[in-house]
Parts: structure tokens; C-alpha cells; sequence
């Protein structure tokens, strides 16, 4: 019984890595972990190892070990076959979680290191209200990070989704509307925010909590923030986490 358990261990585990990711594609939660234009590939690929590893089942053969494993051996092996199915079996009963405003404070919101801004001064500089109304998160931080001039966002309503972060300067009177941005999978993802300016926000909401926002910028009110233009919200809603809560 225990040569079966040696000489098997390897395509149990490949099986069950596979079996997880299928099931994580299938339900539509593997997009949590990778970017959607990988989704496909990935399925692909879990479906091919598949037939490997069925392939290999079918023409494995040879003797069972002769050599009788020692103690330590054979604990070695029962915890890591234990802990393979415990953490199989989370990934399926435990929904997986989404990245929280604790990871968007060690990775720095709005850090130089993100990408080539999607929107620029100049180029909306004459754009309709309605156009500025379908901005997203990264959209507005985008621009944040080139102006600073209260004049330029005067009359532009802004219309953002996004989870809760407190700002670090000002915790009591200044949070960030916060989305991650995924460039392959969510151990490069980027946070972005926009600043909003509502004193005393803990008393109606806690950090990670979703938020539609609708409002107007600012000269940023706070006096201990160092955020320059703030969002002043006209209505706060709190919603569901969307089925998709990051941004491409």
C-alpha cells in the first residue's frame, strides 16, 4: 500500500492542480488571479495536462519500490499529501478573495511605477460632460497625477466605482475609491485611487466596502492630506462587490 502512495503522489497532486484550475475557470473566478485574455489559454492548457496525465495513468508501469521507507519518510509524505488536499479543497468551498485595501497600501496607490496615463490634459481638455460622466477610476487618476489646477476640473462631474482605503495622512476625513489594475495576474496588479473628501466617512462605512460615487473636484479641504484636489461626493451609495473587480 505505501509503494502505491509513493508511486503515485506526483500525478495526484499535478490532478488535483488541474482540477482546481478547470474548476476556477469554469465558475468564472479564475479571472481573479489572472487576466481575462489568459482565461482561455490557461483552460486550454489545464485541458491538455489532462489528457497527459490520463495518458500517463494508462501506460505508467513498472514494479512497486522495494525500499521500505523510514519514519520521517513516511510523515513527509502523509503531511504533504494532507496539506495538497486541504489547500485543494479551500480553493473550492472557500470563495476566493479579491485583493483588499491592505495589499493597495503596501503596493503604494498610485505609484509612478503605473503605467502611461489612458487619459491626458490635453486631450480632454475640451471633452463633454457625458464623456467625463463614463471615467473610471484609472481614468481620473490619470489625470490627478498630471494637474493639480482646481480650474481644470471645475464643472466636470465625476461617476466612480470602486472599495474603500483610508488615506494614511488623514484617516478620519479622506479615503481613496480604489481599483486594482491587472496587467497579466494579481501579483503584478497595480492600485489606483481617487481621492474623496468626506469628514468623519468611518461612521457610515469601514475600509474594503464598495462604493458608487457621484460628485464634483476640489481644492482638497483637508488640512493634513497631502492630496491637492479631492473628489466632494453629491451622493455615496454602497453597492455589491462587482462580478469583475478589477480594471485592464
Amino acid at each position: 500500500m505505501w509503494s502505491l502512495i509513493v508511486r503515485w503522489r506526483g500525478l495526484a497532486l499535478v490532478a488535483v492542480a488541474i482540477v482546481v484550475t478547470l474548476w476556477l475557470a469554469v465558475t468564472n473566478q479564475l479571472i481573479l488571479y489572472i487576466h481575462p485574455r489568459y482565461v482561455v489559454f490557461t483552460a486550454i492548457m489545464a485541458v491538455i495536462a489532462l489528457a497527459l496525465l490520463i495518458a500517463s495513468l494508462v501506460v505508467r508501469h513498472g514494479h512497486d519500490h522495494d525500499e521500505v521507507p523510514t519514519r520521517t519518510q513516511k510523515v513527509v509524505t502523509v503531511v504533504g499529501a494532507v496539506l495538497t488536499l486541504l489547500l485543494a479543497a479551500a480553493m473550492i468551498i472557500v470563495p476566493p478573495a479579491t485583493l483588499s485595501s491592505a495589499t493597495a497600501i503596501q503596493r503604494d496607490i498610485n505609484s509612478p511605477t503605473i503605467g502611461a496615463a489612458s487619459q491626458t490634459v490635453a486631450g480632454t481638455s475640451s471633452a463633454s460632460n457625458a464623456t467625463f460622466a463614463k471615467f473610471t477610476v484609472v481614468d481620473w487618476s490619470s489625470l490627478l497625477r498630471q494637474t493639480s489646477d482646481p480650474a481644470f476640473y471645475a464643472g466636470k462631474p465625476a461617476d466612480i466605482t470602486g472599495f474603500v482605503t483610508a488615506d494614511s495622512n488623514d484617516p478620519a476625513n479622506l479615503f481613496f475609491v480604489t481599483r486594482f489594475v491587472i496587467t497579466c495576474c494579481a501579483v503584478d496588479a497595480q492600485p489606483v485611487g481617487v481621492p474623496v473628501y468626506l469628514p468623519d466617512w468611518k461612521q457610515k462605512f469601514s475600509a474594503d466596502k464598495w462604493l458608487h460615487i457621484t460628485g464634483g473636484f476640489a481644492a482638497d479641504p483637508s488640512t493634513k492630506s497631502s492630496e491637492q484636489i479631492a473628489l466632494v461626493p453629491s451622493a455615496v451609495t454602497l453597492i455589491a462587490k462587482p462580478s469583475q473587480p478589477y480594471l485592464f
